[in-house]
């Protein structure tokens, strides 16, 4: 990356992000403090990464004449997707074409978003520990990979969703249809096409946040998070907690999966791997190309946060994955379905000992949309998932008008 330059001017180095919700808007506001002038893109106007970006730009991102007018009329000097449902084969033409940078790279943006590219990249390329899988486009082929050796407990999930949309977990054939029927109500894009895994019981989750950064001599190195720790409710994080106790051998097969699949994806940036854990066994599960919803954690845990991370990766310079401090989150849902809706007890909240609040703006409330995350530290991990519940629970989101 040549020198930042100043906003809004001749000199500005200009980033991109594609999808400008409650991540992308901390991703805006790290790149704003390294001087860098910012563009962010969504479906709807007034979404949080719009609400502090330079510019703010409401567009179609999945129509690929959409995205490659605003990409040659903005021309940004990166861009960061920030979202699955984007037009990724347009960014690889102007990427091969040496007319555009994307982070990590338009192939990482395209296999990852959906599962079926990630999962066959890890398991039938780079060959690491994934469930067993199949991947199907019919309610029958879903009942015919579960009968011919997914079996029961399987999970189901759309090939391409976010925040836990349309997964759902099958313990019978009681569960199948609506278990098809949740899937292609939660996809990103209505193609019918889903995976099936077979159910490992494992004993937690985490995920190891992976950062690819450039070191002195120029050339990429790879840092890795103390792991994270998250609690899911229908495949939605609800709470998590840095750092998770790992055995030192399941660390470091984490690490080495971790590290096999970013390696393979390439470029710079933040990776969130998401990995299941029994014992001193690691299962590879999903990887984002971007910093991960359950690391909202290291707003209050780390001296860098992942934000920070993906912003001074991508720009090339210095990072560090220091932990500050052990730490929790946890999620503040909308609760009802409104408009502009008003946060009461935010008071109530941060007397909650150690703890802070980030209310993301989203101006559409639903009830299971997530709305602000509540954040505690303490040097025991227990002592600090407990208050970010409680000062979770003590905001109460109520109509605004």
């Amino acid at each position: 990356m040549r020198a930042i330059g100043t906003p809004l001017s001749a000199s500005a180095t200009r980033v991109m992000l594609l999808g400008s919700g409650e991540l992308g808007k901390e991703v805006i506001i790290a790149l704003q403090r390294l001087g860098v002038e910012t563009i962010a893109v969504d479906r709807y106007p007034n979404a949080p990464g719009q609400q502090v970006a330079h510019h703010a730009r409401t567009i179609t991102m999945s129509d690929p004449e959409q995205l490659k007018a605003l990409i040659e009329a903005e021309k940004p000097d990166l861009v960061v997707p920030e979202i699955e449902a984007i037009a990724t084969p347009m960014l690889e033409d102007l990427e091969a074409g040496g007319t555009l940078r994307v982070i990590p790279t338009a192939r990482a943006a395209r296999l990852t978003m959906d599962r079926e590219g990630i999962r066959r990249l890890a398991a039938e390329t780079l060959g690491v520990p994934t469930s067993p899988y199949c991947f199907c486009d019919s309610l029958e082929e879903l009942q015919a990979a579960i009968d011919k050796g997914i079996g029961y407990p399987c999970v189901v999930k759309p090939v391409m969703s976010s925040s836990g949309k349309g997964q759902s977990k099958i313990d019978g054939p009681q569960d199948v249809q609506q278990a098809w029927d949740y899937a292609m109500a939660g996809g990103r894009v209505s193609h019918g096409r889903i995976i099936v895994e077979g159910f490992i019981d494992f004993d937690y989750e985490i995920t190891l946040l992976t950062v690819r950064a450039l070191g002195a001599d120029g050339n990429v190195e790879t840092h890795f998070c103390e792991p994270i720790g998250h609690a899911q409710v229908a495949g939605d994080y609800v709470e998590s907690w840095q750092p998770h106790a790992m055995h030192p051998t399941a660390l470091k097969k984490a690490q080495d999966v971790a590290r096999a699949v970013t390696d393979d994806l390439g470029g710079q940036g933040v990776f969130g791997v998401e990995l299941f854990v029994r014992g001193d066994q690691v299962w590879f599960s999903e990887v984002s190309p971007r910093p991960h919803d359950t690391g909202m954690v290291t707003m209050i845990t780390q001296w860098q946060t992942e934000f920070e991370l993906h912003a001074r990766a991508i720009l090339g310079l210095p990072v560090s994955t220091a932990l500050k401090s052990p730490g929790a989150s946890a999620v503040i849902y909308g609760e009802i379905d409104a408009e502009g809706i008003a946060f009461h007890g935010v008071d109530d909240a941060l007397r909650v000992p150690q703890t802070e609040l980030r209310l993301f703006g989203k101006p559409e409330s639903f009830e299971k949309r997530r709305m602000g995350v509540a954040l505690a530290y303490d040097e025991n991990v227990n002592v600090a998932r407990e208050r970010a519940k409680e000062a979770a629970q003590r905001v109460k989101p109520r109509r605004g008008d």
